[in-house]
């Protein structure tokens, strides 16, 4: 029989409190549980990105951290990215401008990364943007519209554009 767990955390600014298997992944609970499915289910083994969630700032791939392990945490997925009004973000819209988007299964875990190196408020070079990204998997684009992407609105935020 399965135990359970009570799991309390903040999800995309609203405190949330479920019961869950300790088994259950990250991506499980925000997918079952909150119908959140900007968290994507790829490889299942920390391998693709496409899982990509903030805990308390930190990117992490939600298929490979327990959901008991979010006990406590402020978590953030894509949707917590979009303003009060529904209006996409500075990021959603450069991945638009930049035709970096395809098939769109892997953009919302690139997305969430994005969303951490620009909160660092650093200005990264290109190759540096590279390796911070390359825990995600494309099969469509060839990742030189989303570096072209993560760079513009890196450059608007610092006001270099």
């Amino acid at each position: 029989m399965a135990q359970m767990q009570l799991v309390k955390c903040t999800v995309n600014g609203e405190y949330r409190e479920t019961m869950v298997d300790v088994r259950a992944s990250l991506t499980d609970m925000l997918r079952n549980d909150y119908s959140l499915t900007s968290v994507k289910k790829g490889c299942e083994v920390g391998e693709c990105g496409a899982c990509t969630v903030l805990v308390d700032g930190e990117a992490f791939n939600s298929c490979i951290y327990l959901a008991v392990w979010a006990d406590g945490k402020n978590i953030r997925t894509l949707e917590s990215l979009m303003g009060a009004d529904g209006a996409i973000s500075d990021i959603q819209q450069a991945f638009i401008d930049e035709t970096a988007v395809q098939c769109g299964f892997c953009i919302p875990g690139f997305i969430v990364t994005t969303a951490e190196i620009l909160e660092t408020g650093k200005e990264y070079t290109r190759d540096e943007l590279r390796k911070l990204l390359s825990g995600h998997l494309c099969r469509c684009t060839g990742y030189e519209n989303i570096l072209n992407a993560v760079e513009k609105v890196m450059k608007q935020r610092l006001g270099k554009a």
